[in-house]
């Protein structure tokens, strides 16, 4: 994306919003609640409309994209989009119906300890389990781009790395995965690349070591968003 802007009404989410994901890559962008993540990624995945500057997707502007790039696309929404009177592995087997080549699903139920709820309708799990199953709906159409709105939030310390191994091998296979998070661990410990957000623009972008040098994530995240707020 280049020199992305969005405003609703009065409000600028994005100004200037500019970086790049590479394949088989992580990308983490990274801020608080109210940078512009979900808006940036949102305008990434065809929900949003960008005001002004360009998105490309696997080389198409994913607004006006067809079928065919939107099955190429993975997508975790940040309020997970599931449909409440479902079961689990019932939406995820709807699911792949729509991919050709849909990956294992129930290899990935079980890597994602989704069987041990399989038979609960989504209106009774909890916001962890429910994080698991958005983020298997995701990954089943083995996309060659996944965009995934903070997939670990809600899940315990064990469910999440399973998920950061689970990502480390999406990314593997050659997808370009892009996690938005708030978490200097998730990025430090998953991200080849991390783009830092404040405030609707970009302040900073590059791998963590290029980034961070003798100094944590934290201490460069704190100093670059107080410099940008003066």
């Amino acid at each position: 994306m280049r020199e992305l802007a969005k405003r609703f009404g009065s409000t600028t989410a994005l100004e200037g919003m500019t970086w790049a994901a590479r394949q088989g890559e992580v990308t983490a962008v990274l801020g608080p609640n109210g940078a512009g993540k979900t808006t940036t990624i949102e305008c990434a995945e065809g929900l949003q409309r960008p005001d002004s500057g360009e998105v490309r997707v696997l080389g198409a502007d994913p607004w006006g994209a067809g079928p065919d790039h939107r099955a190429a696309v993975g997508v975790m929404l940040q309020d997970g989009g599931l449909p409440n009177g479902s079961t689990p592995v019932r939406l995820l087997r709807h699911l792949a119906a729509f991919h050709q080549s849909p990956a294992n699903i129930d290899a990935l139920v079980k890597r994602l300890g989704i069987d041990a709820f399989a038979g609960t309708t989504v209106r009774r799990l909890s916001g962890g389990q429910k994080q698991r199953v958005a983020l298997a709906a995701a990954l089943l159409g083995r996309p060659e781009v996944a965009f995934l709105d903070e997939p670990t939030a809600g899940l315990d310390p064990h469910a999440r790395l399973d998920a950061w191994d689970l990502l480390r091998e999406t990314c593997d296979t050659g997808c370009a995965v892009i996690v938005t998070t708030h978490s200097f661990e998730e990025a430090e410990r998953l991200a080849d690349h991390i783009v830092i957000v404040h405030r609707g623009r970009v302040a900073a972008r590059g791998s963590l070591a290029e980034l961070t040098g003798k100094s944590s994530l934290e201490d460069v995240y704190f100093s670059l968003t107080r410099e940008s707020a003066r």
